[in-house]
């Protein structure tokens, strides 16, 4: 049976994923710094097929060890999906450097390092699918979400770069990216802001955590086999 890695599980996007794959057949490790009550539910209602690993992904220096650790006790990994991410919005000219270096932290160093651990083990296997969390935000902009856009456009990049390097061992590598979706990463955004959004789609409405999940289940997929390097949006049309 395949496990993949889903990091960020606990709750919105993440939860969503974890639950999709595992009802796709697929042994999920959910990866958070603490389990949510949503996440404790899920995984009682699964019965096994989705284990709760905590773990700081801020701390980068001891990833390595954490992907050991996974690898010794369950076996290696078939499927990473990055999606633990901060959304914390500011014009650039308040923010202060500790907010920043927390994003780029987070959205764009930890997942690199992550992958790039994860990834030996599928170069060894000859197969693996790698999956990355961008956003609409990459490709758009938004005010008050430059840092944010710009973790956000280097894990697209990395997307493109890394499927190349591994595509020849039968790892795709591709990213998702979702427009503004109802959790808890758009919070901040002023009240209507995202009934004025939903309006300006091609479908006139927001797409859900579950349309991203049905996304990513795809790319983990057998009919994604031929498809890497690329990204799937999941916006309801906002961008189109």
């Amino acid at each position: 049976m395949h496990r993949v890695l889903v990091t960020g599980a606990s709750r919105g996007l993440g939860l969503a994923i974890a639950t999709r794959l595992a009802a796709d057949g697929f042994t999920v490790t959910a990866v958070a710094r603490k389990p949510s009550e949503a996440l404790e539910e899920v995984i009682a209602a699964t019965q096994g097929a989705i284990r709760f690993e905590p773990f700081d992904l801020t701390e980068v220096d001891v990833i390595a060890d954490f992907v050991r650790r996974l690898k010794r006790e369950h076996g290696p990994l078939y499927g990473l999906v990055n999606n633990a991410g901060i959304g914390t919005s500011g014009l650039l000219t308040n923010m202060s450097q500790a907010q920043i270096e927390a994003l780029i932290r987070l959205n764009t160093l930890s997942p690199i390092l992550l992958t790039k651990y994860v990834v030996r083990q599928m170069m060894v296997a000859g197969e693996g699918r790698v999956v990355n969390m961008a956003s609409v935000i990459a490709s758009t902009g938004f005010n008050g979400l430059s840092v944010y856009g710009a973790t956000k456009a280097s894990l697209v990049g990395f997307t493109r770069s890394l499927a190349r390097e591994v595509g020849r061992v039968g790892v795709t590598v591709n990213a998702v990216a979702p427009g503004f979706i109802e959790t808890e990463l758009t919070s901040g955004v002023d009240g209507g802001g995202l009934e004025k959004i939903a309006g300006r789609s091609a479908l006139g409405r927001l797409a859900v955590a579950e349309d991203v999940a049905a996304a990513v289940s795809f790319l983990m997929s057998d009919g994604a086999r031929n498809v890497t390097g690329t990204v799937l949006t999941v916006d309801a049309g906002g961008t189109a």
